[in-house]
């Protein structure tokens, strides 16, 4: 990789960890109402929405690093472009937080650095295996993300908007791997994401 390459890359990162994020699309939740949320519902709504953005963040570091190893140029055009969705997705919930009164998680760093780990590890075993690993990553997002809208109070339709918006968005992006030719990933290999995500979940919840 050249210079130009290393410093592009690197400023994907800073801007992903640490500059707010803007949307082209309006924000799910513009011109909805605010709920009227005890102090106990507005805590448990930050902490969904906090999870969701560490999920964002995760995201971004997984489609830069699958899109860096991809042999396929179809392939890497469909990781960027799900990358791209997914910046909105960070401002959905970062506007989100701020509205609640709470932050972004402060493991955030890790979470980036985990996940552009296993997004080069993921692109390295060839096209197939990465648009499945990227389908199956999808898939689960989308679950946990109507887990959530389950979960909120039925109130909060500003999150609820935004919420739902992601999962739509999420389970496009599955679609388009499957498209592309995705390989189907063992059921030790969807064990082990979902054994992960809970582990980023539970911390980000609190964190």
């Amino acid at each position: 990789m050249n210079i130009d390459a290393l410093i592009i890359e690197a400023d994907k990162v800073l801007r992903t960890l640490f500059a707010s994020q803007t949307s082209i699309r309006p924000h799910p939740d513009q011109g909805l109402p605010e709920a009227n949320l005890s102090e106990t519902e507005r805590r448990h709504v930050a902490g969904l929405m906090r999870v969701n953005h560490s999920g964002e963040v995760c995201a971004q570091a997984l489609y830069q690093g699958q899109a860096l190893t991809s042999r396929d140029p179809a392939v890497r055009d469909a990781l960027r472009e799900a990358a791209h969705e997914e910046i909105e997705h960070l401002a959905w919930t970062e506007q989100r937080l701020r509205e609640l009164g709470s932050h972004t998680s402060w493991l955030n760093p890790l979470w980036y650095a985990g996940s552009l780990t296993m997004g080069v590890l993921a692109g390295k075993l060839g096209d197939r295996w990465n648009l499945g690993f990227l389908a199956e990553t999808e898939k689960q997002v989308t679950a946990h993300l109507e887990s959530h809208l389950a979960r909120l109070p039925e109130s909060d339709i500003k999150s609820a908007a935004i919420i739902g918006q992601m999962a739509i968005d999420e389970t496009s992006h599955a679609h388009t791997a499957e498209a592309l030719g995705a390989a189907q990933l063992p059921p030790v290999a969807k064990q082990l994401m979902q054994q992960t995500a809970k582990v980023m979940t539970a911390l980000s919840y609190r964190i």
